[in-house]
């Protein structure tokens, strides 16, 4: 049995991979580090997990030189406005190296942007299918705008340019309409976007009742860094807001998921600021057409009204003479009336008096004296009683046709029945 050095060992690898393996082949993977060097090379780390779980089943380390490099990246990150960073899926050409000192490693010679596009569209997908199975997708996008939104809360980076650039140009309108914007500040790119802009979201939130919009501006900046802006919880947080959201993030190629999520999406921080001073012309051109529409209805009526007078006064005197005339029957007729109810009241009390001046007549002294009754006095007081009559008292009789005087010799009472 033959012995080998280690050297010869690596020797015979080395050998037999370039015998083996002698191409340059199309690899999938996900970049799990990248480093880059102060020579201009860039060191990178592949893995490969398991479809479900994040279980590892292959690494390797892999080497892009700087020439290549310095061509590679931008072309990359050009084309899917992404930053060449650990996270994201790439197919790279590989060419399998070896050394005896330092192991395996693959050499990188070229890079296809469009399977990364293409994973990072499915990863936009996946997110979007999530939200709408969650039901929240479209619920930004249902709230309503304000007639006038003028308090509008701004999220970007402190010191942003785009940020300066959309206050300046809500200030110098057209319309000299008035804004109150206010920045609640956040990373508007990296790692941190996401942890940032929600922090921010929940601060305009808790005084929600003081904004009328949401605008999420970021001005300048590389297209491969809005890599933060295409994340679940990011999105989740803006579809669910209860202010409207517009995003003007500063790109025109495609849509990232937050832009799809939002009330309105447009290109750049001026954009959004011409969006909300446009939105406020179109609500001032409806008032003034509402304020116009409203001074022609009252000049109208006006108008009719005064034709309607001018015909009133022309007819006056013919209906002051029909209402006169008709006044004069209806006074006629009202007089008849009185003289018919007045003569039938009459004729009613007439029989009434009538009555009772019978009734009277049948009971006065003079009608009963002459049924044969007589009245009694004694010293001018009617005797209605044996007790006031005592022997002596001169007593006056009063008839029919006369009177009679007499004197009392006796009395006699009736005796009481107990």
């Amino acid at each position: 049995m033959s012995t080998l050095s280690l050297y010869e060992l690596g020797s015979l690898i080395r050998q037999t991979l370039y015998d083996k393996l002698p191409d340059a082949y199309w690899v999938q993977a996900e970049l799990s580090e990248v480093r880059e060097a102060y020579n201009g090379h860039c060191y990178i780390e592949l893995v490969e997990k398991a479809e479900h779980g994040n279980t590892l089943r292959a690494k390797a380390r892999g080497t892009i030189w700087a020439n290549v490099y310095r061509m590679m990246r931008p072309y990359f990150e050009s084309t899917t406005g992404q930053s060449f960073t650990a996270g994201i899926k790439v197919l790279l050409q590989v060419s399998v190296e070896y050394h005896e000192l330092y192991g395996l490693s693959l050499t990188v010679h070229d890079i296809d942007p469009s399977y990364t596009l293409g994973d990072m569209a499915r990863n936009r997908r996946k997110i979007l299918q999530q939200l709408e199975e969650e039901g929240v997708l479209t619920l930004n996008k249902e709230l309503t705008i304000p007639r006038l939104p003028q308090r509008v809360a701004v999220i970007s980076a402190i010191g942003a340019a785009g940020y300066g650039d959309f206050c300046g140009q809500l200030t110098n309108n057209p319309y000299g309409f008035i804004f109150y914007p206010k920045l609640f500040s956040a990373v508007m790119q990296g790692s941190r976007t996401e942890e940032t802009i929600i922090a921010a979201l929940n601060k305009i939130a808790v005084q929600r009742d003081m904004w009328d919009v949401v605008v999420i501006i970021r001005g300048g900046g590389a297209t491969s860094d809005l890599s933060g802006f295409d994340t679940y919880a990011l999105a989740a947080n803006c579809a669910q807001f209860p202010l409207p959201i517009i995003t003007g993030i500063g790109h025109e190629r495609d849509d990232t998921v937050l832009d799809m999520v939002s009330h309105t999406r447009v290109k750049t921080p001026t954009a959004a600021a011409e969006y909300l001073i446009t939105y406020l012309a179109d609500a001032a051109t409806t008032l003034d057409t509402l304020t116009n529409t409203i001074v022609r209805g009252i000049t109208d009526r006006i108008h009719r009204e005064e034709k309607r007078v001018e015909k009133l006064t022309q007819h006056l005197p013919t209906l002051c003479s029909v209402k006169h005339a008709n006044g004069l029957h209806r006074i006629d007729q009202l007089a008849t009336r009185m003289n018919i109810a007045l003569q039938h009241t009459m004729m009613k009390q007439s029989h009434r008096l009538k009555l009772i001046e019978k009734v009277v007549e049948g009971a006065s002294p003079k009608h009963i004296l002459q049924r044969g009754y007589s009245i009694t006095r004694c010293e001018g007081r009617i005797v209605r009683s044996a007790e006031m009559l005592a022997k002596g008292c001169m007593l006056t009789t009063t008839l029919a046709d006369g009177e009679v005087q007499s004197v009392v010799s006796s009395s006699t009472q009736k005796k009481r029945k107990d």
